[in-house]
């Protein structure tokens, strides 16, 4: 139990309520603890609290547009590795064809997230079919292979020496957002006892980043049946119903998708904008200051960023403040764009990451002047 030190209190000129009805001319930021669900306090700024002129140290927003990783690789554990910590990975695999061996990761839960591609995934509980904006929760242990019909591009997250669970859901109820009832998981049909057969296959198997090989004389995936509530599951980002509220900016804690110890994965998906004319209606300017974020950016237009397409990815480290670029701020404030057609993945890590290393050319080094005033 944590007793956080509380004194409710107004202090000079301040909103009624937070992220509607700002005092004019002000830009509003807030500072909060625990990812949005700790204590928090909304400053009124008179100028927008990301309009920086420069920066020094490593301590920066960063962006990479992961369609320059081209190379595809037989394995996922070596793909290219994003960013990462003691709790947790980002990497970014692309896969073709079929796997010629299994993997098995027994550091962790994994979340595939597949951005591209179309296939079959063949575990130990059996076989799922996989499109783009698939998640497919991986519990730790599971063996498993892709084969793919189109190439794939998947973006994995570890929860390392953790699993992946779902969120409360609280006084919306536990069908709210998604029900849980539309999760997918492997089936033994047709399709997976046809794989079945006595050739020899191996499994690399990862732990502690080491990658191990064991050699069967048979597909070890030979299961005939199983019973229990382990499994892996599926759902789309279409099949995800976000909250929303036509008078309040819900923060991104609203679209939590699967939650682990030290990180939760979040989805933005298509949604309405806030029509209250007193309502913000884009992610307000925030400090976050437990918590680095990292988004990758799936599909359309990502209502709170200037110059962002499908496939790049955003950084911000816990430390300072962070929000809208200035023309999208905007364009939100005048509600020229009535819904958003934005499908993103955050993950938001309690510990802070460091960036892996990156191909040249894969970073976006000017993105922490692009909230420079043009």
């Amino acid at each position: 139990m944590k007793n956080w030190i509380s004194f409710p209190r107004v202090e000079g000129t301040a909103s009624r309520q937070a992220h509607c009805d700002l005092p004019e001319g002000s830009y509003e930021r807030e500072a909060g603890r625990e990812g949005f669900f700790g204590p928090a306090t909304h400053f009124h700024h008179k100028h927008p609290p990301t309009g920086w002129a420069n920066w020094e140290g490593p301590l920066r927003p960063r962006a990479w547009d992961l369609n320059k990783l081209e190379a595809s690789s037989a394995s996922p554990w070596q793909a290219q590795r994003v960013l990462g910590n003691n709790a947790m990975a980002v990497r970014l695999w692309r896969c073709e064809g079929k796997m010629d061996r299994l993997a098995r990761n027994a550091d962790g839960d994994d979340v595939l997230f597949f951005h591209a591609g179309r296939g079959h995934l063949f575990c130990d509980y059996g076989h799922l079919e996989f499109r783009d904006g698939d998640y497919i929760v991986m519990p730790r242990g599971t063996a498993w292979r892709l084969e793919c019909d189109e190439p794939a591009t998947v973006l994995m997250i570890e929860a390392t020496n953790d699993a992946f669970k779902l969120p409360g859901k609280g006084i919306v109820g536990n069908h709210a957002i998604f029900d849980p009832a539309i999760l997918d998981v492997p089936a033994i049909d047709e399709a997976f006892l046809d794989q079945q057969d006595e050739n020899e296959w191996s499994i690399a198997i990862k732990r502690r980043n080491q990658v191990t090989t064991v050699t069967y004389p048979f597909n070890p995936l030979d299961a005939i049946g199983w019973h229990g509530d382990l499994a892996p599951v599926r759902i789309n980002w279409r099949d995800i119903r976000p909250l929303m509220s036509a008078r309040f900016h819900l923060p991104p804690s609203a679209h939590t998708t699967f939650v682990a110890n030290r990180l939760v994965v979040c989805t933005f998906a298509p949604r309405p904008i806030e029509s209250d004319p007193g309502a913000l209606k884009l992610p307000f300017y925030h400090s976050n200051d437990d918590y680095d974020e990292f988004i990758f950016y799936h599909k359309g237009q990502f209502f709170s960023r200037d110059n962002i397409h499908p496939g790049m990815t955003t950084w911000h480290p816990a430390g300072f403040p962070h929000g809208p670029h200035p023309k999208a701020y905007e364009t939100a404030m005048k509600h020229d764009r009535k819904e958003t057609d934005e499908v993103a993945v955050m993950v938001d890590t309690r510990d802070p990451m460091d960036a892996g290393d990156m191909p040249h050319g894969v970073e976006w080094e000017g993105y922490v002047d692009s909230w420079k005033a043009k």
